[in-house]
């Protein structure tokens, strides 16, 4: 008796890569950015105090740290990285009761984050090989993302480019944690939540523009 055949796998066409794409960075953008400066300006203009309205987004963002590991039932080693740093930052602003302390907590994040994607540099999973995961996943599925990620047992070429990519990006928030903290103790209060997103966005599309020019010419693209 012949047995039924296999539904053949749905491979997804460029077309819907790049929608997903987006709703994924879309989504990123609306958690990571527009939220917390909406909720911290929102706050401010509603006369509540510098150091209410910089804990309230901190919040609004374990919130959604927490959920988004809820509903995919694992544990983003990234994301719990940032809850941590939140919750050590948003304590740290208790004792002190200084606002700016909220804010250079946002240096020492980036900057520790730094620290270890330039670490993972020494490990067999470097920080762009982890990170990979879910844009490789969103753009093409989990098992086109283990067939990509395959490629490191054999590919010495592609662990190296791998490796480069981890060590710019990782230069890349060391940078930029310098910079908040100049930023911190230089400017007034209000001003300092939009000009460090602004200047983060700015280190962000130079790091993203060197990304696409690196993955389009050394065959990383999927």
């Amino acid at each position: 008796m012949s047995q039924p055949a296999t539904p053949a796998q749905t491979v997804p066409t460029d077309a819907q890569k790049r929608a997903a794409l987006r709703k994924h960075i879309a989504r990123q953008l609306l958690l990571e950015l527009i939220l917390p400066l909406g909720a911290y300006y929102g706050l401010r203009a509603a006369g509540v105090n510098p150091w209410a309205a910089l804990v309230a987004p901190a919040l609004l963002t374990l919130g959604f740290l927490a959920y988004d590991g809820l509903r995919h039932r694992r544990v983003d080693g990234v994301a719990l990285f940032t809850l941590l740093m939140i919750v050590v930052g948003t304590a740290v602003s208790v004792v002190t009761g200084d606002p700016r302390t909220l804010l250079v907590r946002d240096s020492w994040l980036f900057g520790a984050i730094g620290v270890w994607i330039l670490a993972t540099l020494f490990t067999q999973r470097p920080m762009m090989r982890s990170v990979a995961r879910t844009i490789v996943t969103v753009k093409i599925g989990e098992a086109g993302y283990r067939e990509w990620d395959a490629r490191w047992d054999n590919d010495s070429r592609f662990r190296h480019n791998l490796r480069v990519l981890s060590a710019v990006w990782g230069a890349g928030f060391a940078l930029d944690a310098v910079i908040r903290i100049v930023v911190a103790y230089s400017l007034p209060l209000d001003a300092i939540p939009l000009v460090t997103t602004l200047q983060w966005l700015a280190v962000l599309a130079v790091l993203i523009s060197f990304h696409i020019v690196y993955v389009n010419r050394n065959g990383l693209k999927v």
